[in-house]
């Protein structure tokens, strides 16, 4: 019998994309609705501890092992003074948070967050404030946090209780500087100066440290990719990534459309690349940018119901997208975008990770669970380690609103040699057929299928709840070993992980 719908993938353990950077798994927490007050801290839970952060919350966390989180903003760092989140908490100002448009109390600052990271197994990502202030502020929290001691800074960071210096590694030099809705937005030129001379300052202080400059808030930014090219040619010596943030909904409800938006993901690492290569060029260096693709994420459930609250509260629920099993399935397609540019893309930050656009959610004094977007960030997170490969793909193709040739297979396939494991993470975009597959694996030896995920429903909007969890994997795939090929039925529209092992 012909089979209407078949692909065929080949892989091997010399088409090597890169070793991952465990980094490409990382998180993001803002001072932004409930993400921190009512997400992470919540003093009054009978499930948070001493310094009032919920131990459910960092048990889910640590289950993503999240590696880096970056913090505390987005647009909200961008007229944040740190000193105001240090020192005795009932001594601490409360301000009129300009981003958001709340009252931001300061309960939790640098500190305390250090501490949250520390308990959930995770390194920060901190970003300094290009926006209202600049480089005395971005050099003075360096040497708050990482100098040893023996200065100003780094002794008042002892008297507040923290001996031992962060040595924070990554530092963030501001945050979608490009956005007219940013706080002390600036021209690419503003920006380029203002960068560079902020990372030199920083560098002479710890040397060890790396450094992200602002790209493009989203692709389609009316100076993308001339951004890019600008701010590089100041910043290019003193930086080590460049940033891409990016959000995508299914406004038009256009699943077939929704679906293939990975490709957009794509063209927007490729040409961030592409110009990040054109400065190396241009400046005869040896020296090579990466990326830091420190924002993305569905999001566009929540924004009507922000644009209708009224400001000036204390951390409201803002941006509490409620996702659905077709925004798994994008967010699927998205986490293998970023392995298939592993190469280059070398940190990555879901964002965010708690409540706000997120895949964890908490009610305030009350119950957690798991959003649909969950699982896909778990199952990368935790099989995705080791070296990625370049998978070759056939596969039949579909024509969407905006995209032609899109392929129904969307893969990418992970090695782990330490384990000897290798995993396959496989997006079935049709929507109402399945999609048989081939996958030729001859060249790893004496591997067995030990497991085949799946999240699948017949619900594209099906959501899950605090009481009901209508969107979660099983391991009831039906992927089976034939000779050196994996075959397998993937099911319509569905996010499959089927995992290899070598038999011992």
């Amino acid at each position: 019998m012909e089979i209407k719908n078949k692909a065929r993938m080949v892989l091997d353990k010399d088409f090597k994309v890169s070793e991952i950077d465990n980094r490409i798994y990382g998180s993001f927490i803002e001072h932004l609705g409930r993400a921190v007050y009512g997400g992470i801290y919540d003093p009054g839970h009978p499930l948070s501890d001493s310094l009032g952060f919920r131990e459910d919350v960092i048990d889910l966390v640590k289950e993503l092992d999240v590696p880096i989180v970056r913090y505390p903003g987005g647009n909200m760092v961008s007229a944040y003074n740190w000193e105001d989140g240090v020192g005795p908490i009932e001594d601490r100002p409360r301000r009129l948070e300009l981003a958001w448009r709340t009252i931001e109390t300061n309960e939790v600052g640098t500190n305390e967050f250090m501490s949250w990271a520390k308990k959930a197994n995770t390194d920060v990502m901190m970003a300094v404030n290009l926006g209202t202030r600049g480089i005395d502020a971005a050099r003075n929290l360096l040497e708050y946090c990482n100098h040893p001691g023996g200065t100003y800074w780094s002794d008042l960071r002892k008297k507040h209780g923290y001996a031992e210096p962060h040595n924070i590694k990554t530092w963030c030099l501001g945050n979608e500087m490009d956005g007219p809705w940013q706080i002390g937005h600036k021209t690419p030129e503003e920006y380029g100066r203002i960068a560079q001379e902020t990372a030199k300052a920083m560098r002479r202080i710890d040397p060890s440290i790396e450094l992200v400059a602002c790209g493009s808030s989203n692709s389609s930014m009316p100076l993308f990719p001339q951004w890019e090219a600008t701010t590089l040619d100041y910043t290019y010596d003193e930086v080590d990534y460049i940033s891409l943030h990016q959000y995508y909904g299914n406004y038009n409800n256009d699943p077939a459309n929704y679906l293939a938006k990975s490709l957009d993901m794509d063209n927007f690492i490729k040409t961030v690349i592409s110009t990040c290569d054109y400065l190396k060029a241009k400046k005869r260096s040896k020296k090579t940018i990466n990326l830091s693709f420190d924002e993305w994420n569905v999001w566009y459930h929540s924004r009507q119901v922000d644009s209708e609250r009224d400001p000036w509260s204390i951390a409201p629920p803002q941006l509490e997208d409620h996702y659905n099993f077709e925004d798994a399935l994008l967010v699927g397609t998205m986490l293998i975008s970023l392995l298939k540019h592993s190469d280059r893309v070398k940190i990555a930050c879901q964002a965010q990770l708690v409540n706000v656009i997120a895949p964890i959610m908490t009610e305030t004094g009350g119950a957690i669970w798991k959003q649909s977007i969950y699982y896909p960030y778990l199952h990368v997170s935790k099989y995705g380690r080791g070296n990625a490969l370049k998978p070759i793909i056939s596969s039949p193709v579909y024509d969407s609103k905006d995209f032609t040739d899109v392929p129904y297979l969307e893969s990418i396939a992970v090695h782990n040699p330490e384990n000897d494991e290798l995993t396959i993470f496989a997006v079935n975009r049709h929507l109402t057929e399945t999609l048989y597959l081939e996958c030729d694996v001859r060249n790893f030896e004496e591997y067995q299928i030990i497991e085949h995920i799946v999240l699948e429903n017949e619900d594209l909007k099906a959501t899950n709840t605090p009481e009901l969890e209508r969107v979660k994997p099983h391991s009831n795939g039906n992927a089976y070993l034939d000779g050196g090929t994996v075959v397998t039925n993937l099911a319509s529209k569905s996010w499959n992980v089927i995992r290899l092992a070598k038999q011992q």
